[in-house]
């Protein structure tokens, strides 16, 4: 065994480490986490164990089912939400999608850029706002889309999901007639 065969374990599990490292700060920089946060601290109380164990031990049970969960072979670089030039952004209006694809399906931004533009001929600088979630996606896609692409996009598949795409309802927008109050038979006028 010669002097470099000794190392390479070594170095594969500095690269390894270096590869979880980015992985951890792309999640991290990108995602709200939460409920993750929540999540771990909820089981750690009720276990009456450390949050750093917790964390340690869901480390483990990952790496033990499956260790490309951890430590992938490929790790892309965080993940950057992109906006729409700023000459596109005024003639365009945009219309807030949800995915029912995420990080927990092992899906990029790339790939679903990629889906999008053949799937529905979006132009890919059309596509905004690109939040990548834990279980899904938020997206921003140009308005008035033709029924028959949205309800074909339902049913394509990233890395075996649906993206059942559907649109999502603005917060701040007004209730109309549901926020009156409806009378009561209290309040009815006696005959």
């Amino acid at each position: 065994m010669n002097k470099n065969d000794s190392t390479l374990p070594l170095n594969s599990q500095n690269e390894q480490l270096k590869m979880l490292k980015a992985k951890v700060q792309g999640i991290f920089a990108t995602q709200n986490l939460e409920h993750q946060r929540r999540l771990v601290e909820a089981i750690a109380a009720e276990l009456n164990i450390s949050v750093l164990d917790c964390a340690a031990t869901l480390v483990m049970m990952l790496s033990d089912e499956n260790p490309s969960n951890i430590l992938p072979s490929k790790i892309s670089q965080p993940q950057v939400v992109e906006a729409l030039p700023h000459n596109l952004a005024t003639s365009i209006r945009l219309v807030r999608y949800r995915l029912d694809v995420g990080y927990q399906h092992k899906v990029t931004l790339e790939e679903i850029k990629t889906v999008l533009v053949e799937e529905s001929g979006v132009d890919i600088k059309n596509i905004a706002n690109l939040r990548i979630q834990g279980a899904y996606t938020l997206i921003d896609l140009p308005d008035e889309m033709p029924q028959e692409i949205f309800h074909h996009l339902k049913l394509v598949e990233i890395n075996q999901q649906k993206l059942d795409i559907r649109r999502v309802k603005p917060r701040n927008k007004k209730r109309g007639n549901r926020m009156r109050p409806r009378p009561s038979i209290h309040h009815l006028p006696k005959k």
